[in-house]
């Protein structure tokens, strides 16, 4: 018969050895988030560190809970440049308390399907065949969301981008309030464009 635990420790080693980063450094990530459904928390890490969804299952699940000793006396997995490393770049100084609120937008992207994450200086590429949406700090109040989606609706909150734009709208958001039924259908127009 199998042993369960080693199993978990194996699979959370490997996740380890994927990510760049130890579980307890994944956890803080969670926490620092300020997500705390097991879902949220595992398409966040489904999204900012490109786990697949039982890997990122596992990490969710334990939040909160011992994590089983994986290798007593190993030395700690060495940290790569990631997605995470970037953000640490973008969301600085006045605007770190924005970083929330930039995973609570990639919490609900995740949501839609598999995409790739191409952090850039200031903000990140979203992407599937070619780029449906930009992320990042537009003030030190407000996130810019870039939108790839033609024949998006006329809405107050949306600015229409002249052609030739990186994308052909925007809309800014404050707190998570703003990401409502509205925001949620564009990104979602956005993403099936772009598959």
């Amino acid at each position: 018969m199998a042993d369960p635990l080693a199993a978990t420790r194996t699979q959370l080693r490997n996740i380890q050895s994927k990510t760049g980063k130890s579980i307890v450094q994944l956890h803080a990530l969670l926490t620092d988030s300020g997500l705390t459904k097991v879902g949220e928390c595992r398409s966040l890490l489904m999204a900012q560190c490109q786990l697949g969804y039982g890997d990122a299952n596992a990490v969710a699940l334990l939040l909160g809970k011992p994590i089983p000793d994986l290798d007593p006396g190993a030395e700690p997995p060495v940290a790569t440049a990631t997605a995470d490393d970037s953000l640490d770049a973008i969301y600085t100084g006045a605007k770190s308390h924005l970083r929330p609120l930039h995973a609570a937008v990639m919490a609900v992207v995740a949501g839609f399907g598999t995409f790739e994450v191409a952090p850039k200086k200031s903000y990140v590429s979203l992407r599937r065949k070619k780029q449906f949406a930009m992320l990042g700090p537009a003030t030190k109040d407000m996130i810019e969301i870039g939108l790839n989606a033609k024949d998006l609706p006329h809405h107050a909150r949306l600015k229409i981008q002249p052609p030739g734009a990186m994308c052909q709208a925007t809309t800014r958001i404050a707190s998570t309030d703003d990401i409502n039924a509205d925001l949620t259908r564009w990104l979602k127009q956005a993403f099936d464009a772009a598959g």
